[in-house]
């Protein structure tokens, strides 16, 4: 299927690697102009296409803004793929002040930051997508080590919810995408790793996984490729009809949608 995404400018957030790689590559393949960003550089991804910027802090969002801007113009498409939690296990015992601003700062105030500054830019065209990336966990929390994660992401898809209902009236769509488990470099990282505790092998570590999360029906995690597939169909003009919504991704883990 042709996505008529060639042209398009879009901006992907935490695009070095996981699910913002394949979603950069995507959009390159289609033709797209793409800017992303990471605190720290890729040695494989081509200078033009990437700004150095800790999205966490204010100061590393004007830098992305105004990187933005000037390399790009306006922008049709944001996909906000930035996220993740180095919040330790333990409970909510553990999770002190400075541990919920941490997943606030990584996993909220990005999306809101950049979307008040490139936003007007398409409501003055009106036209423009922004897609959020947000999590399932954010209905199936895992309180052992999440639970600060899970309430971020859940507070940006109720974020995006409302944004969808205020702009879209004007011409911007605003989506939302929830993964599940994500066969990324830092899970196949964890499941190894878990393995070896386990004294079992990879498959044996992607189960203890899948079993933490109550199983996964489709028995498997899903691929970054498949999770930018989705972005890349939902971002184009052939999605033009769909805004407000969000889309599960996660081989059926959800008992209900």
């Amino acid at each position: 299927m042709n996505l008529d995404l060639s042209g398009k400018r879009v901006l992907v957030t935490g695009g070095t690697k996981g699910v913002g790689r394949a979603v950069v590559e995507l959009f390159l393949a289609e033709g797209a102009q793409v800017l992303t960003s990471a605190r720290q550089a890729s040695s494989d991804l081509a200078a033009e296409l990437f700004v150095q910027a800790d999205l966490s802090t204010r100061e590393g969002c004007a830098t992305l803004v105004a990187a933005t801007k000037q390399r790009l113009g306006c922008v049709d498409i944001i996909v906000h793929v930035l996220g993740g939690s180095s919040a330790p296990s333990g409970g909510f015992a553990v999770l002190d002040d400075e541990q919920w601003q941490r997943e606030l700062d990584l996993n909220l105030l990005p999306a809101v930051r950049l979307d008040r500054a490139l936003l007007p830019q398409m409501l003055a065209r009106k036209s423009g997508v922004i897609l959020h990336v947000t999590s399932i966990q954010n209905r199936l929390p895992l309180p052992e080590a999440t639970t600060a994660y899970a309430a971020a992401k859940a507070a940006l898809s109720t974020y995006s919810k409302s944004l969808s209902k205020e702009v879209s009236p004007q011409g911007v769509r605003v989506i939302r995408v929830s993964p599940g488990w994500i066969e990324t470099e830092a899970s196949v990282a964890l499941a190894e790793r878990l393995a070896q505790e386990a004294g079992t092998d990879y498959a044996g570590g992607k189960q203890i996984i899948m079993n933490a999360l109550g199983g996964i029906p489709l028995g498997r995690p899903a691929k970054p490729s498949e999770v930018a597939d989705l972005i890349a169909f939902l971002t184009s003009p052939r999605a033009a009809a769909i805004t407000g919504s969000e889309f599960v991704i996660d081989g059926g883990t959800v008992p209900t949608a």
